[in-house]
């Protein structure tokens, strides 16, 4: 028999080996990784407010406090399930391959010899998806990358490719698909039908993997610039919310548990919204298994935080991960994971 765990942007993926109930756990996330850039001009692409003498200022020593910083939550993710962390994880909004080699090079992740799945899109900004994977665990046989083909006034937008890697985990067939939908720019209803488009090439995809294999397991994760309610998850996604109204073919969202609670993962103007999310398909919840959607390990975060946390410094020794365009400057956060164990304060999460 086999269980499965969801956790918020990540699965652990647990296998038991014999009667006794010995499991092997893989973890499974997602996590965006807002504008790592290098401090090198790149002409092919946008990243001139990411160089020393741009806009915010971007150093050597702030690049190389965000790897740090970014390496050490990435090491703690799951390590309360698993000593082996994230087996398999997808990132958003990174500028390019080397960035990612330095940070799996970071002290706090080097052991895990993490490998990177990446391909160069064609985004206005410059920034792409990517997979990291530990090859112990995930033996990828085929990737590609997927244009997203969306346009605005007759003209194309360029926004990010989906990511399709395909190969073994733990000798089990899994599809990933890793995706950065088109952001609410303009208004979301007006800029709706772009993630739209990028939901149904999700649906497209995984029924297709389906239909030629009914064992096939695929996930789908990534920023998708909209939460579980919203049409593009809902209409064109057709995910579904509930395990009991799982059939053959269909996608489960566990996400829309949290976000009917009030949890989301990022925070814009005093408002919550649940747009990382992580969704599989039907062939992980076979009558044998199971999907819990658990809160165990997550505080939510109140607005009365955002006065009580000042620097990187702070967070890093503080719950929760907060991803800063610049080093020494809170602005937009999202929370993946949480590092109570160096907690120096108690806020009021009530």
């Amino acid at each position: 028999m086999i269980k499965y765990l969801a956790v918020l942007l990540g699965l652990i993926w647990c296998q038991v080996l014999n009667a006794q109930d010995n499991y092997r756990m893989i973890a499974i996330g997602f996590y965006n990784l807002e504008n790592l850039f290098d401090t090198v001009n790149d002409t092919l692409i946008n990243d001139e407010d990411f160089l020393p003498a741009g806009k915010n200022a971007w150093t050597d020593e702030k690049y190389a406090e965000k790897l740090t910083n970014m390496a050490y939550v990435i090491s703690q993710i799951a390590t309360e399930h698993t000593k082996a962390g994230l087996s398999v994880f997808g990132v958003s909004e990174i500028e390019n391959r080397k960035v990612l080699e330095d940070l799996a090079n970071q002290d706090a992740l080097k052991s895990r010899n993490y490998q990177i799945v990446h391909f160069d899109s064609p985004d206005r900004r410059g920034v792409d998806v990517a997979l990291l994977y530990n090859p112990l665990h995930f033996h990828p046989v085929a990737s590609t990358s997927i244009p997203l083909l969306v346009y605005e006034n007759g003209e194309r937008e360029f926004t990010r490719d989906i990511l399709m890697v395909k190969g073994l985990l733990d000798g089990d067939t899994v599809t990933f698909l890793v995706n950065h939908w088109p952001s609410r720019r303009g208004g979301e209803e007006v800029s709706a039908y772009k993630r739209n488009k990028g939901a149904k090439m999700c649906r497209d995809i995984t029924d297709s993997l389906y239909a030629a294999n009914p064992n096939h397991r695929v996930v789908i994760m990534g920023d998708l610039n909209d939460d579980p309610t919203s049409p593009s998850i809902k209409g064109f996604l057709r995910a579904k919310f509930k395990v009991s109204d799982i059939e053959d073919g269909d996608i489960f969202n566990p996400m829309w548990d949290y976000y009917h609670r009030g949890i989301g993962s990022n925070a814009f103007r005093d408002s919550w919204s649940l747009f990382d999310q992580l969704m599989f398909n039907s062939p992980w919840l076979k009558k044998t298994r199971q999907v819990i959607p658990t809160t165990k390990h997550l505080f939510l975060i109140r607005n009365s935080l955002f006065k009580i946390l000042a620097n990187t410094r702070d967070i890093l020794s503080g719950l929760i991960v907060v991803r800063t365009i610049k080093a020494d400057t809170v602005t937009i956060f999202r929370f993946t994971h949480f590092l109570s164990r160096k907690l120096k304060f108690v806020p009021d999460l009530s």
